[in-house]
């Protein structure tokens, strides 16, 4: 959320309020946030669109894109939000974004708020293997093309064919995922563009050892990771070129794994997994994680 873009003053409200009445899409105002992040933790939005069709989404840009605030929300399984109010407007892409369809070439096109495991199990049906990791990742299309999100040595850039994004003037526009630098959990696209959809490609298999590896790595995920609690996904990246330990391990000999700030805690299945006890506040949450960086880093530099 960067805080130089300007803030929303009571004009735009009323104009935005206005703007609301204009289109079929909902947007809402003083909207908790709470319940929009799987950790159950933050503030309200000042406004909250939720657009149903491009056309509504290229208005609300056109008018207010290059004034106002925006943070893209997508299915908050790997977003902490702040308890202050976020002084701007939170976008969610609504379900006509979460189309999904093949073309006769085997090109899978999905919308960017359809989650990863429909994609894998759209993927599955068409028998088209490729797609089996993302099974086991808890978030959407758009989120996993923003962090080029991955698990079991795939990852998003692996499949992908192109993007349909939006920029903050209404432009839509298709890049080539040839045309973008991925890196681990990264790209180098501009953080202004609202990703649309994403076309995948993926190679024929045969349809019972595509589900046999969809559940052998579901079973390895669900042995080693925590779920159906409030947490948010693994919290620190792996580190690179930098130790042949994954950060859990990091984490493991770095901290005592019971500490705990209200009810901000560490997961007793994996300790790069932070829980939300019951009512943690993002204070809580955010003095856990810098915890945990400050003691790993301080036990790197005395090896």
């Amino acid at each position: 959320m960067d805080e130089t873009t300007p803030r929303i003053n009571l004009m735009d409200i009323e104009l935005i309020k206005k703007f609301s009445n204009e289109i079929n899409s909902k947007i809402y105002f003083d909207y908790d946030l709470k319940k929009s992040n799987w950790f159950n933790i933050g503030g309200k939005t000042k406004v909250y669109f939720k657009p149903d069709n491009l056309s509504d989404l290229i208005l609300f840009l056109k008018k207010f894109g290059d004034r106002e605030k925006i943070y893209i929300l997508g299915a908050g399984s790997n977003t902490l939000v702040s308890d202050d109010k976020f002084d701007g407007v939170v976008i969610k892409l609504g379900k006509n974004f979460s189309n999904i369809s093949i073309l006769p070439n085997g090109i899978i096109v999905a919308g960017s708020a359809c989650l990863d495991k429909k994609l894998s199990d759209f993927a599955l049906e068409n028998s088209i293997g490729g797609f089996e990791f993302l099974a086991c990742i808890p978030g959407t299309i758009g989120g996993g093309l923003k962090m080029n999100a991955g698990c079991f040595n795939k990852e998003f850039k692996d499949i992908l064919v192109s993007i349909q994004a939006i920029d903050r003037n209404g432009q839509v526009l298709t890049i080539p995922g040839n045309k973008v630098s991925f890196k681990y959990r990264n790209n180098d696209l501009a953080d202004s563009l609202i990703f649309l959809s994403a076309s995948f490609k993926g190679e024929k298999k045969n349809r019972n050892k595509i589900e046999k590896e969809v559940l052998e790595l579901r079973k390895i995920k669900d042995n080693t990771q925590p779920t159906k609690i409030k947490t948010s996904g693994s919290t620190f990246k792996n580190p690179i070129n930098q130790t042949d330990k994954k950060v859990w391990q990091l984490i493991k000999e770095s901290v005592a794994l019971d500490i705990s700030f209200g009810d901000a805690c560490i997961s007793d299945k994996h300790c790069n997994f932070f829980v939300n006890r019951n009512n943690a506040s993002f204070e809580d949450m955010n003095k856990l994680i810098e915890y945990v960086k400050m003691s790993v880093k301080k036990k790197r530099v005395s090896f």
